[in-house]
């Protein structure tokens, strides 16, 4: 009769098998067409929210980014002029050898037209339109003896190179406009390279575009590594010289190699570690090969699913998703920890008895990681989605695949029969005087540890760039003096006339800091599109003092000398940024957003100290913002910080609710090992002066879903060892995974990791001491 009755209950389980079988089999045909063309990301800016910011900071900030984001500036020094050249000659021929990897762009380029001879060209038109400001003071108060003399003593001068005719400048306006211009870098044209000086080296500026996509699937760093075969090649015949290189490219290149190496050691790790468990407490192949299909199944799912949904999958979200592994192997565990040593013909019977445990166990974990989607971080809206979906897939690959697939015997180990053993000698919590001292014990330390918690919402909690990088980006940056991509004025105005005015006045407002070397410089946007009014202003100063210039020369010299003609309609933003010249300033417009105009002003030499001052620069000012990115996003990642705190209390309660509509009265012995476990954590933390941060209430919020899990099931079969035989090897497997995860370099990951660790472990030992008195005499290995 058993025998029939399995038999007729595995005929619909043969449909839901083969159901799912297609499902499967339309996953691996997606993850086949994904992996060919992984749609992954990199980009650390992809886990920041974006729910409360505005449209025109996101557009700033990552058209600063986009702007540079296959560009690698590359500087090579030398105690001398001749050490260096000969070194930057052999850097560049050996990346030569790499076409398909890299481009020398035109600013870094030796020979042929620069970008700089072709924006010169771009702009002579309208010549007699730019001015800077100090030029247009001299023209405005200049004597018409001394606008004499200079025309003069320009006629009689070589013309500078690629300046023009003297006719087309006779006051010498053009260069000394040009070299305004060139104050905003220091490297300067010398024998066909860019050149500068410092830190007691001569330096030499190179430019290259990555051509390779930022992630490669295999973890390669191809760009690193042609570059350090050029440095060694270079420092084998220039012992002194010096290489320092810095882009995005090089970031993302090595954030997707460490994603790689993180996403190898921590899910294949987890996975070895778990199929290890599996075999020591079973002794067999079929649970170890059908666990590891669970979770094969449950990451491929849940990828396909992210990438259905979402255009890019981030690289945190695979790494985050390895760790799944320590959860969603927790469902077969409980299969196979119930279905050791009985009949293979019961495992329809032992599976029914196993759902309404392993449903809610579902139920409790899916909700926990959704609420993760509740943040507004398109990062852990993925992780949400991920790790959601894979359980559910993990899930029904054992209840529609297993018992169709277990039908060999399985008798029960010597560990699995010592584990359940070990549930009776498990301490359990009662009310004693031993329990009320454990309680005052945990009351003082929590209350102690809670008093010295302190919080960290650093955005560098975000990054893990390579110590190495970090240090040549500063050197790099130092020496250029390049600007802040982190704080700024952001101007904004109801037409693009308006907004480079405004953009000219208040960099003009800015002078006192310049002046007082609180700022090294300033870029506007303005310095190289100005305002039709300010052209206009310009033109008719130059058209005046020219003509007069000529006038003078020609009766003092006889001639009869003509001035050139210019462009007759002033210069437009469209033209700018189609031109060569909008190369040193695209970045910095950001056009049209919601019917009003932005322009991003940047600053130079900004000290952290001096940044309240600077910023009271903006207050009062019409269209002007300062933005302090790295301040922002901190007191963003505070305020989510205290909304996923008050997510995870609301957490809480609904899994209380959800206990108690299943256990009733005795639903606490279940949730309060959760409560007591994220308390103690918390707690430790303090005592540890480890800070509480963001992703560290993410973590607890998890742990609210998981923890719970292993009481559900001793609460669901009290006494039963099988049940927790089921719940060690889960626990052990958990904190397998979430170990691993701690010793991620990203430090978002890591905290996360160790807050999952400290807090798996204390719930996994506190469980069975608030288990139900057991309804068995011994524990048993079977239903």
């Amino acid at each position: 009769m058993t025998e029939q009755r399995s038999l007729s209950a595995s005929k619909p389980a043969k449909l839901y098998a083969w159901l799912w079988l297609c499902v499967v089999l339309i996953v691996v045909v997606e993850q086949i067409q994904f992996w060919r063309a992984p749609r992954l990301d990199t980009d650390v800016l992809a886990l920041l929210p974006t729910d409360e910011q505005h449209p025109e900071l996101l557009l700033a900030t990552r058209q600063m980014l986009q702007h540079n984001n296959q560009r690698l500036v590359i500087l090579l020094g030398a105690p001398n002029w001749q050490q260096t050249q000969a070194a930057a000659t052999l850097f560049v021929a050996e990346l030569a050898k790499s076409p398909a990897l890299l481009k020398l762009s035109d600013t870094g380029a030796t020979n042929g037209a620069t970008n700089l001879e072709r924006s010169i060209e771009f702009y002579r038109p309208w010549r007699d339109r730019l001015l800077s400001v100090e030029q247009k003071t001299w023209l405005r108060t200049a004597p018409a003896d001394e606008l004499e003399a200079r025309a003069l003593m320009q006629l009689y001068q070589l013309p500078g190179a690629g300046m023009g005719e003297w006719r087309s400048d006779p006051l010498g306006l053009w260069p000394e406009w040009w070299r305004e211009r060139g104050g905003e870098s220091k490297a300067r044209p010398r024998d066909g390279w860019l050149w500068l000086s410092g830190a007691g080296k001569e330096w030499i500026l190179l430019s290259y575009e990555s051509r390779l996509p930022a992630f490669s699937a295999s973890g390669a760093m191809p760009l690193t590594a042609a570059l350090n075969r050029a440095e060694q090649a270079v420092l084998q015949t220039q012992p002194n010289a010096e290489v320092v290189r810095a882009g995005v490219a090089l970031y993302a290149e090595a954030a997707a190699a460490q994603g790689n190496q993180e996403m190898s050691t921590i899910g294949f790790g987890a996975l070895a570690a778990v199929l290890l468990l599996v075999w020591c407490t079973f002794r067999s192949l079929r649970p170890i090969l059908l666990v590891g299909v669970s979770l094969l199944i449950g990451c491929a799912t849940a990828l396909s699913v992210t990438a259905l949904f979402f255009d890019r999958v981030h690289l945190l979200t695979l790494v985050f998703g390895a760790s799944l592994v320590g959860v969603a192997e927790d469902y077969g565990f409980h299969y196979f920890a119930a279905r050791q040593g009985n009949d293979a013909s019961a495992r329809f019977k032992i599976l029914r008895h196993l759902m309404p445990g392993l449903s809610l166990a579902l139920l409790t974990s899916v909700v926990a990681y959704l609420a993760l989607g509740i943040a507004p971080f398109p990062g852990l809206r993925q992780m949400a989605l991920f790790s959601a979906v894979g359980l559910v897939a993990a899930f029904l690959t054992v209840v529609c695949w297993f018992p169709m697939l277990d039908r060999g015997p399985l008798p029960t180990t010597r560990f699995a029969q010592k584990m359940c053993a070990s549930l009776m000698r498990w301490p359990r919590i009662t009310a004693n005087k031993y329990g009320a001292l454990c309680l005052l014990a945990s009351i003082i330390f929590v209350g102690f540890g809670l008093s010295k918690l302190q919080t960290q919402d650093d955005i560098r909690q975000l990054y893990s760039a390579p110590k190495n990088l970090a240090s040549e980006q500063a050197q790099v940056a130092q020496l250029l003096n390049l600007p802040s991509g982190s704080q700024y004025f952001l101007l904004s105005a109801a037409s693009p006339e308006l907004l480079l005015q405004r953009d000219a006045a208040f960099k003009l407002s800015l002078t006192p800091l310049l002046r007082a070397q609180t700022l090294v410089g300033i870029n506007a946007i303005s310095d190289w599109l100005p305002s039709i009014a300010a052209q206009n202003e310009s033109l008719k100063l130059v058209a005046n003092a020219e003509a007069f210039a000529l006038t003078a020369v020609n009766a003092s010299t006889g001639e009869t000398l003509s001035r050139t003609e210019f462009s007759q309609s002033p210069l437009l933003p469209d033209q700018f940024l189609a031109s060569p010249a909008a190369e040193f300033a695209r970045a910095q417009w950001l056009g049209e957003i919601g019917g009003q105009y932005y322009a991003v002003m940047l600053i130079r030499g900004l000290e952290s100290n001096e940044l309240n001052e600077v910023a009271s620069y903006a207050h009062g000012q019409v269209g002007v913002r300062w933005i302090d990115r790295t301040a922002d996003t901190s007191a963003l990642l505070a305020r989510y910080r205290l909304q996923m705190g008050q997510l995870l209390l609301l957490g809480l309660a609904l899994v209380s609710l959800l206990l108690w509509l299943r256990f009733r009265n005795q639903a606490w012995r279940a949730v309060t090992p959760t409560i007591v476990g994220g308390l103690l954590t918390l707690a430790l933390f303090g005592w540890l002066g480890i800070p509480l941060q963001l992703f560290s209430v993410l973590a607890l919020i998890l742990l609210l879903g998981m923890g719970v899990d292993y009481g559900i099931f001793l609460t669901e079969h009290p006494g039963d060892g099988s049940a927790w035989l089921a719940v060690a090897l889960a626990g052990v497997s958990t904190l397998l995974s979430f170990g691993l995860l701690a010793l991620s370099q990203t430090p978002a990951l890591r905290a996360f990791g160790l807050t999952m660790l400290i807090g798996e472990l204390t719930i996994w030992l506190l469980t069975p001491c608030f288990r139900p008195p057991s309804t068995h005499p011994e524990p048993t290995c079977s239903i």
